[in-house]
């Protein structure tokens, strides 16, 4: 029997879709009979890639930084920030290997898998078409409106909302084997699902009022602190519904693995959008996407993240 390890973004619906379709696909393609482990990685200060994490016969990163080892046999993503280093990326660039995708024009990691399946290996992507819809709506942030965003309406969105706030570490692993054969609408009905899903749309709600209460919005900028509750994976919507004005946010929050800064440029308000924010946050350890990035801090470096935050709001309010 193959024993695959997967490796995927961990308390990310885009990440945790990825790792679905990627669990789908090999099964149907390579092996049905594979036996998986699931690894969810988050992105920290420190190096991600532990010693010995590479057990399987196979081993796949989805959604994640590259890694230079060896016994890694498949890797897809589409994050600028992708390689930890020059030299990986370098190596990446002279032998990519025949199972590593790299394409960060892409809007979701799902969609890049879904794309390179079906037209690489004839794997048939029709039963997850709606997974693969969510992941690059959601991922891409192309909602039509902030009050679509905000509101939760949707499975999807529900679904997200729990992967990636739930306060049950290793929640997203467990549910990847459902959610590569269960439509989303099942998925939000199943019991790890919903028993989280009241309470997180009830901390919804109230998140809005504090990021009400807490948002600086001046010259295009939105600024907020919450590193002093819990509230780490709030809607990243919801200041652009509060000040559909500003074009950029940032803000600083906390939790148990990390003190974090996170850019964001509003959807619906990119005019005058020309700040790289993978760019900025590369300067300070961190990474993601033009529009939107973060950087990870060691959990009691939270004054050095408001620090950091601050000269980015300076740099972003800047004429």
């Amino acid at each position: 029997m193959i024993k695959v390890r997967l490796c995927f973004h961990d308390r990310c619906f885009d990440g945790t879709a990825s790792a679905a379709l990627f669990y789908r696909f090999y099964r149907e393609r390579f092996d049905a009979g594979a036996e998986f482990g699931f690894t969810g990685m988050t992105h920290r200060a420190a190096q991600p890639w532990e010693p010995g994490i590479f057990d399987g016969d196979e081993n796949a990163i989805v959604d994640f930084k590259f890694s230079n080892s060896p016994k890694v046999t498949w890797w897809f993503d589409h994050h600028q920030s992708a390689f930890l280093t020059p030299a990986d990326a370098e190596q990446f660039r002279k032998n990519p290997g025949p199972h590593m995708f790299y394409e960060p024009d892409y809007k979701s990691c799902t969609k890049l898998i879904a794309t390179v399946a079906k037209e690489n290996f004839g794997f048939d992507t029709k039963p997850l078409e709606d997974l693969i819809h969510w992941g690059d709506i959601i991922d891409g942030a192309q909602y039509p409106t902030a009050e679509f965003a905000v509101g939760m309406a949707e499975p999807a969105m529900q679904l997200a909302l729990v992967i990636e706030a739930a306060p049950e570490n290793g929640l997203p692993a467990r549910l990847i084997p459902q959610l590569a054969y269960l439509p989303l609408g099942e998925m939000v009905k199943l019991p790890p699902v919903a028993r989280h899903l009241e309470p997180l749309l009830e901390r919804h709600r109230k998140s809005i009022e504090i990021l009400r209460e807490r948002s600086e919005a001046r010259d295009g900028v939105i600024f907020f602190d919450v590193g002093d509750l819990d509230l780490e994976g709030y809607n990243k919507f919801i200041p652009y519904l509060l000040h559909p004005e500003s074009v950029y946010s940032v803000s600083v929050s906390a939790s148990a693995v990390r003190a974090k800064v996170s850019l964001g440029t509003n959807p619906w308000n990119q005019a005058t959008a020309d700040k790289n924010l993978a760019s900025l946050a590369e300067k300070f350890g961190g990474g993601g996407h033009p529009r939107v990035s973060a950087i990870s801090f060691e959990p009691g470096d939270l004054p050095r993240a408001r620090e950091v935050a601050r000269e980015l709001v300076a740099t972003l309010r800047k004429k």
